[in-house]
């Protein structure tokens, strides 16, 4: 390619040199020095026109070689160099250099519009191309490009004496213009395949026809490059799995998902053994309630098998008692059982959407203690879990019993209670639990409790459901206003006074002691309505009174408060701890006071050497009944106020104390 830009203008040397002499010897002088400086240009011209050419096919064999991995085609065969024009092959377009890409939107760039390398406009060694006026200005006509400044045109003779140089000028110029301009493809470039030599498209004999190209014809890309510049390759595999690729979860996770959860394995319905006071059940699933015959069904679930139902079938009475044939003589039976096919239970008559607790409030409830230890207290234990939202189930139903104690069971509950025994519809739930949790008479281990609640969350929830002002006992709850105004605040004590057995014979005497130590005194028995008093014993701050039912109002008590037990004749240890270790869990202070056999009333029926006064351990090996009837209904009390006095002041003193435990 290094003689190629000489080629176009060397053939007819020796025809024009003859001719040149023949001219300048018919020439004046004065034209003779013209003619000489025409030649000196046409020289220079051709010399300036052979060194662009050579630099412009120098620099793009480089460029053909730094970007034949993207197309550009290898220079042609140099046999034929007089017709050789300068060749680029065919570019992918998304194979072009980002050089070339930018360069395309610049107007000032070696890149035309449709994307045509320009020789002309390529930036050249300015040593090699004489200056920087020979590069050419951009014209409105793509096309036109001046490659040398046109010559001196002082006057028209000067034209027409050197015509013959104009032609051989002219000839210089399409040389150089055909060299600068090639002629365009449908894309811009011409292609090349595989190295071959490409299709040669000759240049244009006259200059004039450079303003104004004709559309070269579209050369066609061989077979297996046309899909590459036509139209985008078909998608991949790769590429339509990528959108699947890319979503998290697998068909084994969704189906996992779409799985319900395995069935549990089979356990029984009914405890029986683990706990010494009371039988319970438990029935979680599709449970069918049927009050008129006492039964409780739960029906096996779809799917069910040997490992997660069985049928059993148990008979259950719902009250902690279960050692004390007496007690339970009068509770309802209950049939708690579970069967394999829904055909065998009646429909479904009232479904429910929060569980139910049965119970029965027959046994000994009519006793105040009893009363709560066997029912109220249990219910609390299992109930307060659920936060009201539980349907109370009531077997045995007392409706004089339970208006007694109705703010408890609203404060457990959100809904009315029903009585189990007279209604004939079907309720269903989906958890049923038969018989109320219990630890012990009028206690609560807070580590078997379902949510962790001790007797301080029973006082505290007695309080709230009665409405009681009072948390905290004297002096803490002295009002500020008194203290303000120096008024003189004193503790007040509650004298229970009991109606028919253990009572205080002399309890104008107890009353007037216990002002004279620093007490305000209240004297009350209490009736069958549990809030009047409830409401006394909260405005009190200590109590005293014989062991019996009247000491359970100890609830009511604001924390802080003294409890005094006064302890009867006879082995009466057991039955004095169910108020000892209850009133300590309450957060209040014990106090226990033992009458002398002086102080009891029995010494009034039997003789001092007498087994009831001199031995009763003797009496209560007997029986319990035997115990009952002497030393709890035949006795009352007459305390000798000499030997209680210490215990009131001790009383006062446990009052003024800072409290350990609240």
């Amino acid at each position: 390619m290094e003689g190629g830009g000489k080629l176009a203008y060397s053939g007819g040397g020796l025809r024009h040199e003859t001719k040149l002499l023949r001219s300048f010897s018919s020439v004046e002088p004065r034209r003779f020095g013209l003619g000489l400086i025409v030649g000196l240009l046409v020289v220079a011209c051709a010399y300036f026109s052979t060194a662009k050419f050579d630099a412009v096919n120098i620099a793009m064999s480089k460029h053909q070689t730094s970007s034949s991995a993207v197309g550009i085609s290898s220079p042609v065969n140099a046999d034929d160099s007089s017709k050789q024009p300068l060749d680029l092959g065919v570019q992918d377009e998304g194979a072009l250099p980002k050089e070339e890409i930018k360069a395309e939107k610049d107007d000032g760039s070696g890149i035309s519009d449709s994307g045509v390398l320009d020789a002309s406009a390529a930036p050249l060694n300015p040593a090699t191309q004489g200056g920087k006026d020979e590069v050419p200005e951009k014209d409105d006509d793509p096309s036109a490009v001046a490659v040398l400044p046109p010559l001196s045109s002082d006057s028209a003779d000067t034209t027409q004496e050197s015509g013959v140089l104009e032609d051989q000028e002219l000839q210089v110029q399409n040389a150089v213009a055909e060299a600068a301009n090639p002629p365009e493809s449908s894309n811009g470039i011409s292609s090349s395949t595989n190295g071959s030599s490409p299709s040669v498209i000759p240049f244009p004999s006259d200059p004039a026809e450079i303003h104004a190209l004709a559309p070269a014809p579209a050369i066609q890309a061989p077979a297996d490059r046309i899909p590459e510049v036509e139209t985008p390759p078909p998608p991949t595999p790769e590429i339509q799995a990528a959108p699947v690729q890319l979503t998290p979860p697998s068909p084994e996770v969704r189906q996992a998902d779409l799985e319900a959860p395995p069935l549990p394995d089979w356990k029984p319905l009914c405890d029986v053994t683990s706990n010494h006071r009371i039988d319970w059940c438990e029935l979680d699933g599709d449970v069918r309630v049927l009050g008129t015959n006492s039964t409780v069904t739960l029906v096996a679930p779809p799917g069910a098998d040997a490992r997660t139902f069985r049928e059993e079938s148990w008979r259950i009475k719902p009250y902690p008692r279960k050692a004390d044939p007496n007690a339970m003589r009068n509770v309802r039976e209950v049939t708690v059982r579970s069967v394999s096919g829904a055909a065998a239970t009646p429909a479904c008559t009232v479904r429910h959407d929060v569980p139910a607790l049965v119970f029965s409030d027959r046994g000994y409830t009519g006793n105040y203690f009893h009363a709560y230890t066997d029912v109220v207290l249990p219910l609390f234990l299992t109930a307060r879990q659920y936060s009201g939202e539980v349907l109370l189930l009531v077997a045995d139903f007392q409706m004089w019993w339970l208006g007694k104690f109705l703010p408890v069971f609203k404060s457990l509950s959100n809904y009315e209670m029903v009585d189990l025994d007279a209604d004939p519809r079907v309720h269903c739930f989906r958890r049923v639990q038969v018989g109320l949790t219990s630890h012990d008479d009028f206690s609560i281990d807070p580590t078997r409790s379902p949510t962790g609640e001790s007797m301080l969350d029973f006082a505290a929830f007695l309080r709230a459901a009665y409405g009681l002002p009072r948390d905290v006992a004297w002096p803490a709850s002295a009002g500020a206003a008194n203290a303000t105004a120096g008024k003189k605040t004193r503790p007040r004590l509650l004298v229970i006074a009991r109606g028919r057995n253990r009572r205080f014979v002399n309890v104008e005497e107890i009353a007037r002691g216990a002002r004279k130590v620093g007490f305000d005194v209240s004297v009350s028995e209490g009736g069958h309505e549990v809030a009047p008093f409830a409401e006394l014993a909260n405005s009190c701050d200590a109590v005293v009174g014989v062991h019996g039912a009247g000491l359970t109002n100890m609830v009511f008590l604001p924390r802080g408060a003294v409890v005094i037990q006064v302890v009867p004749l006879g082995p009466m240890e057991f039955v004095a701890s169910y108020f000892r270790g209850p009133s300590r869990d309450m957060g209040l202070r014990y106090l226990e006071y033992r009458i002398a056999p002086e102080e009891s009333t029995l010494l009034d029926k039997y003789p001092r050497e007498h087994p009831v006064i001199a031995d009763p351990g003797s009496v209560k090996a007997k029986d319990w009944v035997s115990f009952m009837g002497v030393y709890l209904f035949e006795q009352d009390v007459r305390l000798d106020m000499k030997r209680f006095r210490p215990v009131l002041k001790k009383a006062l003193s446990r009052l003024r104390a800072k409290p350990k435990n609240n």
